[in-house]
């Protein structure tokens, strides 16, 4: 069967195209009807790599992935399938393939729910992919001891709560309490919203970094680096003894 990828309908029937992205989308909800062992996704690229090999001259391709860190890069800006395809065929834990329509005998990189089973024959790398995204403004407050202010986060999100303004992260030290945003979903607010804030929270200071980007360092083997650490540690000064 031949289906269109990009076009889907509204709840009152009126058909709508989708965004980039939605053929995979798509596909992943074909490949949830039909109960399928894999879903192929055959794009121009042969899988995912631990760098953009736009930026890093020839980085290492990832051999699998789990969902999570699928989300986790194509939300940071590994644009090579949509991070929502993964929800109609996790639900029935199929595993998706993407794969390189120009190179078909590369096997892709394989994307499944758990890849415990595949990792502890073949151990997976610490990173598994470091990706980025630009155009990110911070707001960061000052005041003195605000990391032990209560209720202070609450404040704070009340205020971008109030223009619908979503949050990317919130980095928090001591005395200081930074907001990243997306630049353009506050640009049109900025100024209403820095006004409040240093109305509502009394501050000693508040600065503003526009043109800011953000990096993602992904890796499902990464919470496991500390024992391996301590292992090799053990190790060694068992050796030297």
């Amino acid at each position: 069967m031949v289906i269109p990828g990009f076009y889907g309908s509204l709840p009152n029937g009126v058909i709508k195209v989708m965004s980039r992205g939605g053929s995979d989308i798509t596909g992943s909800i074909v490949a949830n009807a039909f109960d399928v062992d894999v879903y192929e996704n055959w794009t121009d690229v042969s899988g995912f790599y631990v760098a953009d090999p736009r930026i890093i001259k020839d980085p290492v391709q990832i051999p699998r992935i789990t969902y999570s860190e699928l989300r986790q890069m194509s939300y940071m800006g590994a644009n090579v399938l949509h991070d929502d395809a993964v929800f109609p065929v996790r639900q029935k834990n199929i595993p998706i393939n993407v794969r390189n329509t120009n190179h078909p005998e590369n096997p892709g990189t394989m994307i499944m729910n758990d890849c415990s089973e595949l990792d502890e024959q073949e151990p997976p790398h610490v990173i598994t992919g470091i990706t980025g995204k630009q155009d990110f403004t911070v707001i960061t407050m000052v005041k003195s001891h605000v990391s032990a202010e209560a209720g202070f986060l609450r404040k704070v999100l009340a205020v971008f709560e109030k223009f619908q303004i979503s949050i990317e992260s919130v980095p928090v030290t001591v005395d200081t309490f930074s907001i990243v945003v997306q630049t353009k979903k506050i640009e049109r607010y900025l100024y209403e919203i820095v006004a409040e804030l240093k109305q509502d929270l009394h501050l000693d200071d508040i600065q503003v970094e526009s043109q800011q980007a953000m990096l993602a360092v992904v890796g499902r083997a990464m919470r496991q680096m500390p024992k391996a650490i301590y292992q090799q540690f053990i190790s060694e000064e068992r050796v030297e003894r």
